[in-house]
Order: C-alpha cells, then sequence, then structure tokens
C-alpha cells in the first residue's frame, strides 16, 4: 500500500486549489448566472440545520469507513464526485472513489475515522462543506505500523432528492 502522504507542496498546492473553489462556492451569488437572474438565499437557521446535518453525514461516513464496507463508504459521494487521495492522481467518480477505499481497506491493517471540527453551507443553501482532523493506522512500504494524523476538507451537493452528496474529498496526512 502506498503512503498516505503526500509531498508539501503537492499537497499545500491542492489545498489551496480546493479551498479557492469553496471559498467561490460559499459566496452565494457570485455563481448565479446572469446580471439580472435573482439568487436564491436559504435562512441562516436553515443553513445552520443543513451545517449540521453535513456534520452528521460526515459522523456517518466515518463509522462506515470503520466497517470497511467499500460500498457503503461510497454512497456518501456523488456520483460525478473528485476524490483527491494523497500521493495518488485525482479519481473522478464514484466508482473511482470506492476503488481508492477498496485499496486502502485491501491493508488488514488499515483504519480510519474521522471528525468534522467545521460545517458551513452556502446562501443558496445547496453547497457546503465540512473539515476536521482524521486519524490513520496502517503499514507503511517498510512493513511497520504509521500511526497519521491529518485533515481532510470535503464540498457537498444537495441532490434533487434532498440528500447531499460529497462532490469534492481531499485529506492529507500532517507533517511527521
Amino acid at each position: 500500500m502506498h503512503s498516505l502522504s503526500i509531498r508539501r507542496v503537492s499537497r499545500t498546492a491542492a489545498a489551496l486549489a480546493l479551498a479557492g473553489v469553496v471559498s467561490a462556492l460559499l459566496t452565494g451569488c457570485a455563481f448565479c448566472g446572469t446580471k439580472s437572474e435573482a439568487c436564491s438565499s436559504t435562512s441562516a437557521s436553515a443553513r445552520a440545520e443543513a451545517a449540521r446535518t453535513l456534520a452528521s453525514l460526515d459522523d456517518q461516513w466515518s463509522a462506515a469507513a470503520a466497517t470497511r464496507d467499500v460500498q457503503r463508504v461510497g454512497a456518501f459521494y456523488a456520483d460525478d464526485a473528485v476524490a483527491y487521495p494523497p500521493g495518488e492522481p485525482l479519481t473522478r467518480g464514484r466508482a473511482a472513489a470506492q476503488r481508492v477505499w477498496g485499496n486502502y481497506f485491501a491493508d488488514p491493517s488499515f483504519q480510519i475515522s474521522w471528525k468534522s471540527d467545521h460545517a458551513e453551507v452556502a446562501a443558496s443553501g445547496d453547497l457546503g462543506f465540512t473539515s476536521g482532523p482524521y486519524r490513520a493506522t496502517y503499514k507503511g512500504p517498510d512493513g511497520a505500523v504509521v500511526n497519521e494524523q491529518g485533515k481532510f476538507l470535503c464540498v457537498w451537493r444537495k441532490q434533487a432528492d434532498g440528500t447531499w452528496k460529497a462532490t469534492h474529498d481531499m485529506w492529507n496526512a500532517d507533517a511527521r
């Protein structure tokens, strides 16, 4: 199994790029279309409730990862999701993200858990993000057990059926 760590330059560039996307998406009307088109705005209380929903979904996703069930983990991704696994090329689509997780789960020593410490929803009410720390344990290339700490950032999009799915999922290890 490849180490979950990535090079500092790649990690910084990827994090800055995704942070820019999240920032732009959460500015609300920046992506409404024509100037004459009115932006819908979701109330602060509805956005706060949606943010709690996203944090709860992240808890459920982490619990699913603990079961090592790749189908259950993959169900949190949108069909067109993009995953940014550390030290690997980005993947496009739910099936590709599931393959990444399947590779992780192929290592019997692999364990991961995470907890959102921040969740926010855009004024439009259809985009949001979660972020926080994660912990992973796995065997490194030399066979030694690695205890890794890192952080994640996940962009969520509300689906037509009202459910939320992960559309951009990025995680990377802290420096050791």
